[in-house]
């Protein structure tokens, strides 16, 4: 139960909607593909799950179809509309906000059993909405996005990877993550300009850097100013953040570059506040 190519380029011209640049409105058109995104999402027959960018439904159908309970976000009102009409009878709720600035709390309430987050995500707000999700929706215990290519690599890279960044290390703090498939744009409406890939996010059971050791805020403000100049020597980005002597106490060299550090690492040098 999903929309095809040819249904989907129907309901976007019955409407009059012309897909927005702005908000990343690129719609999925392939059974086949809503179908593997089901399939890899392991939804059990209790699952709950969170869409953000549900469009015009064709992932919403097929997640309710498989028995789940659905929450879906969208944010264009025109393609709320429309999608309230396409799941009618099903246990789909849609909810008309923007994901970027949604108070992922309440939500918790209208859950049960595992939840999982499954999203064809707008490209330019995927990364946000994922580190939102970790950060505030503690009861989402797993993710499976659909992202542009590049955004995806930069999740799940690691230490000495060209794609590895402060995101990777906020990532990896809260999940353990993996890209598990690619997605030729050709299964878009419109078709956009890259290539997309799937990637599976694991919630850690607890965060990779004991919060009661260094807190959260503390260590994003280590990690933001050891990339903020990524090639200098770590002891200069971080210079006036951390001491000096919190390269030897970490066991990290003090001409050692941010991108060579893993989580763990990251997580003792933030141990020593000025």
């Amino acid at each position: 139960m999903t929309l095809s190519r040819s249904e989907v380029q129907q309901l976007l011209a019955e409407h009059g909607i012309h897909p927005s640049k702005a908000l990343g409105q690129n719609f999925v058109a392939d059974p086949n593909t809503v179908e593997r995104i089901v399939r890899l999402a392991e939804l059990g027959a209790a699952s709950t799950v969170v869409e953000v960018g549900a469009g015009l439904g064709s992932l919403t159908l097929g997640l309710a179809g498989a028995g789940a309970r659905v929450l879906a976000i969208e944010i264009d009102s025109r393609l709320a509309a429309i999608v309230r009409d396409l799941v009618a009878g099903l246990d789909v709720e849609v909810i008309c906000a923007d994901a970027t600035r949604l108070d992922w709390a309440p939500l918790s309430g209208q859950t049960s059993g595992p939840v999982a987050l499954v999203a064809n995500l707008p490209y330019s707000v995927a990364t946000s909405i994922v580190i939102r999700v970790l950060e505030e929706a503690p009861w989402v215990d797993r993710l499976l996005v659909m992202v542009q290519r590049e955004v995806g690599e930069r999740w799940v890279a690691v230490p000495g990877d060209p794609a590895y960044g402060a995101v990777s290390v906020k990532i990896a703090y809260w999940a353990s993550a993996a890209v598990i498939g690619r997605v030729p744009a050709t299964v878009f409406v419109p078709r956009p300009k890259v290539e997309s890939v799937l990637v599976r996010l694991r919630r850690l059971p607890e965060p990779a850097v004991d919060p009661a050791v260094v807190s959260y805020s503390r260590l994003e403000s280590v990690i933001r100013a050891g990339f903020a100049h990524r090639r200098k020597m770590l002891r200069r980005s971080l210079a006036g953040t951390v001491e000096p002597a919190a390269f030897e106490a970490a066991g990290v060299a003090p001409s050692a570059r941010a991108e060579e550090l893993d989580v763990a690492a990251w997580g003792r040098l933030a141990k020593v506040d000025r």
